[in-house]
Parts: structure tokens; C-alpha cells; sequence
């Protein structure tokens, strides 16, 4: 253990509060490089309150608002929420509003809007996604929220570092949600301690960006108030097709002797996971839960439904057709994905297999849009609290695109491997 050695978010702490080092346990104020707030998080909460306070926004370059929970509106109380944001967009002339263009943690860095080396909060938990480029952003309440807009600012305490380090490569049909379904499984879902939780070694470098932002965005269902990767090229590839060049990946990096916990992982050994009812904690491997009948298998989320998410369902689902009885909801997320999707004809492999297609919103990951009903689901989305997809009676089982595609064409919850092989 080096003194002078610094973890990656040690650095990224240090560059927003001004310094050249912070240490672990320290309370900082650090300037706010995006504030990032969605329909349901942002202007219904933030109107009043800083109407209240007689307030302006600190820099309306650097707030970015999404319209994603609501849209669709499918009745009066959605369509209240989602004018009260439109309208206040409108007032406020925010140069970066994105509506019914996609779910904001997939959105907004496709947009280019997060990069190295930034410090961002988002009103949603997990927004820890950021964290996939290289950027230090967690997630904060309305209340902290109001704070940033107005100061530009925010204190925190210098985290603790946990390493995730992943050897190998994973195998055919296994990927980022395996892998974090699996981490969540051994270490619980305050594994992270709000702490920095940090995902390296081989099998993370080889991981395509969407892949990362995955493993980051499940950092919220780990406990972690960061889910921290080091940016390099397929970072900076994945900016210049967003329209942003030039950008710094060679600073950000966890010095070798920094100070830090770390756990290692073989991925050439993990099968792919299934989180059972009611816990992403509840994860092991499929085979435990195999053969168990499904009567939905969602493909959507943050987590779940991404270009590459798309396209490992149509490698399992091309040429073949769902389980009688089964219904497959796909949800893609975002309007660009859906497009790209479209044009490779990975959406047509999905449709052509029997599923439907949905709005590209949070939907029934979040319980609005179209919840359902009392029955077994399997899904790619993040979270399988009860409740969290609409009934309370509802049965949902998490899983990677390739098992719930998989789960789809057997109608039971099914090893993809067996179908890919």
C-alpha cells in the first residue's frame, strides 16, 4: 500500500472539489458537472421549491430532464405530471430536455452528456449508470436535488474503494447481469456499504460499453453509492459516435498500492443467474430454479433492453417462436436502440418470435405504463421487489436477455445455453 496512491474515485472527488488528493473519511464540497432529473424525480418536486425560495437554476447547461416514467400518459395523473415538466421545461428554456426519447440512464450518455472525469447527480437510484464512463454520479432525493440546482454544489464523504476484479472471459451466453447477479448474490444488497464500488480485471475490459453500463447501474441494487469503471478506448469509441471527441480516459485509473478491499471473480467459470421472488439477493445460478413456468418474460429497463440486450434475445428467438401461453413484452430503451434494432433486423427477429412491442419508457419496470397482473414473470429489468412490476401477487424472477429469451421459447425458466448451444 502505497501513501501516495490514489483510488479512481478518490481522483474524481479530488478534480470537483479543486484538489490534487482527498482522503478516505474526508467530508468535500464538490462542484456539480449534470444534474440529470426525470418527470416523476424533477420540475413537479422542483417548481414549488424553488418558486418557495425565490431561487434560479444554477446553470441550465448543466441540467439535462428526461421524460420517461409517465410517457406514455395513460390517464389524468400522468398526463398532470408530465405537462407540469413540459411546461416548466418550456419556462425555464432547458437546452437539453429529452421526451419520450428513452429511459434518462441510457439516454443521456448516448447524448454524450457524461463523460471522464465528471461529477454528476441524478434524481433517480440508479443513477450510478454514469459511473460505467468513467464519472463519479450517484443518485439523491429532490430535497439534495433542489440544493445542486440552486448551488451547483454538493458535500460528500470520501468513500471507501471496493474492487471487483473479474479474471477471464465469459462464456457463450453469459453476461453483465450474470455477473452482477451474482456479485449481488454473494455480498447481499448492502454488500457495497455505499460505498465506491469499483469493476476491473479482463473480463470487465473486454465487456462492450452497454455491457458496462449494465454492471454500473446494478452498483444501486449492490448497496454502492458509485458503480465505477475505468474509461479507455471502447470508452472513448462509444463518445465519438455520441459526438464527443477528444476526450481524457488516460487520468482516470486506481493507482497500483491505493488503498482498497478487493474481491475476485473467475468469469469463465459463471453460469448464467436467476434472481428468484422477491430479491435480486435471491440469485443463483439458473439451474436451481429451472423448469419453473413463466407466463410473461419482459425485455426492458435501464438494465435489460439496450441495443446489445436486443440482440442477445434475437440470437436465442431467431427462427423459432415463443411458448404458447407466454407472452413476451419487449420495451426497448431508448428510441435510438429501437431504431439501430430495427435497422440490423434484430426487431424483426423479435417480432417475428411473437413478441409485442412497447413504449421505450420505463413501463412495468417501475410498476407504471403497463403493470401486471398476478402472474410469473421473468425479466431483464434490475429490481424484483414485490409489487415493483405492478400486482403485488406478481411472481418475478430476474434474469439476462438470454434467459428470459430463452424462458420464453420453453415457456419455464430455462438455461440459455441449452438453447444457444
Amino acid at each position: 500500500m502505497k501513501p501516495s496512491a490514489q483510488t479512481l474515485a478518490q481522483k474524481l472527488i479530488a478534480r470537483a472539489c479543486g484538489r490534487d488528493r482527498v482522503a478516505v473519511g474526508e467530508i468535500v464540497t464538490c462542484a456539480v458537472d449534470l444534474a440529470m432529473f426525470h418527470d416523476s424525480s424533477g420540475p413537479r418536486r422542483l417548481q414549488p421549491m424553488l418558486e418557495q425560495l425565490g431561487a434560479q437554476i444554477w446553470d441550465k447547461s448543466r441540467v439535462v430532464l428526461v421524460m420517461d416514467h409517465y410517457v406514455p400518459e395513460r390517464d389524468e395523473d400522468a398526463r398532470r405530471i408530465v405537462r407540469i415538466a413540459r411546461d416548466w421545461a418550456r419556462e425555464q428554456q432547458l437546452p437539453h430536455v429529452y421526451d419520450s426519447q428513452g429511459i434518462c440512464h441510457v439516454v443521456v450518455p448516448q447524448h454524450g452528456h457524461i463523460r471522464p472525469g465528471m461529477l454528476c447527480v441524478g434524481g433517480d437510484s440508479h443513477s450510478p449508470t454514469g459511473g460505467a464512463f468513467g464519472a463519479y454520479m450517484f443518485g439523491v432525493g429532490s430535497t439534495e436535488m433542489l440544493g445542486v440546482v440552486v448551488t451547483g454544489q454538493i458535500w460528500l464523504r470520501v468513500p471507501e474503494t471496493i474492487r471487483m476484479w473479474w479474471d477471464g472471459a465469459l462464456p457463450a451466453g453469459v453476461t453483465a447481469k450474470d455477473m452482477m447477479l451474482a456479485m449481488i448474490g454473494r455480498f447481499g444488497m448492502n454488500g457495497g456499504r455505499y460505498q465506491a464500488v469499483e469493476f476491473c480485471g479482463p473480463a470487465v475490459t473486454a465487456l462492450s460499453m452497454q455491457e458496462r453500463m449494465t454492471l454500473s447501474n446494478m452498483s444501486a441494487e449492490l448497496g454502492a453509492q458509485v458503480g465505477l469503471i475505468a474509461p479507455d478506448a471502447t470508452t472513448a469509441a462509444f463518445l465519438v459516435e455520441a459526438g464527443v471527441a477528444g476526450v481524457d480516459t488516460a487520468s482516470w485509473f486506481t493507482d497500483e498500492g491505493a488503498a482498497c478491499e478487493l474481491h475476485r471473480f473467475d468469469a469463465a467459470t459463471l453460469e448464467p443467474q436467476v434472481a428468484a421472488p422477491h430479491s435480486p439477493a435471491n440469485s443463483h445460478g439458473v439451474s436451481r430454479d429451472a423448469g419453473t413456468p413463466v407466463d410473461v418474460a419482459y425485455i426492458g429497463a435501464c438494465t435489460g433492453a439496450k441495443l446489445d440486450d436486443l440482440r442477445a434475445a434475437a440470437q436465442v428467438l431467431r427462427g423459432r417462436k415463443v411458448a404458447a401461453g407466454v407472452r413476451l413484452m419487449v420495451a426497448p430503451a431508448s428510441v435510438l436502440d429501437q431504431e439501430r434494432a430495427r435497422e440490423e433486423g434484430v426487431l424483426q427477429v423479435l417480432l417475428d418470435a411473437g413478441a409485442e412491442l412497447f413504449a421505450t419508457a420505463c413501463g412495468a419496470c417501475s410498476g407504471y405504463g403497463d403493470p401486471l397482473g398476478d402472474v410469473t414473470v421473468i425479466s431483464t429489468t434490475a429490481r424484483n421487489f414485490r409489487g415493483r412490476m405492478g400486482s403485488p401477487d406478481a411472481q418475478v424472477y430476474l434474469g439476462s436477455p438470454y434467459t428470459v429469451a430463452a424462458s420464453a421459447l420453453r415457456g419455464c425458466v430455462t438455461d440459455p445455453r441449452e438453447v444457444l448451444a
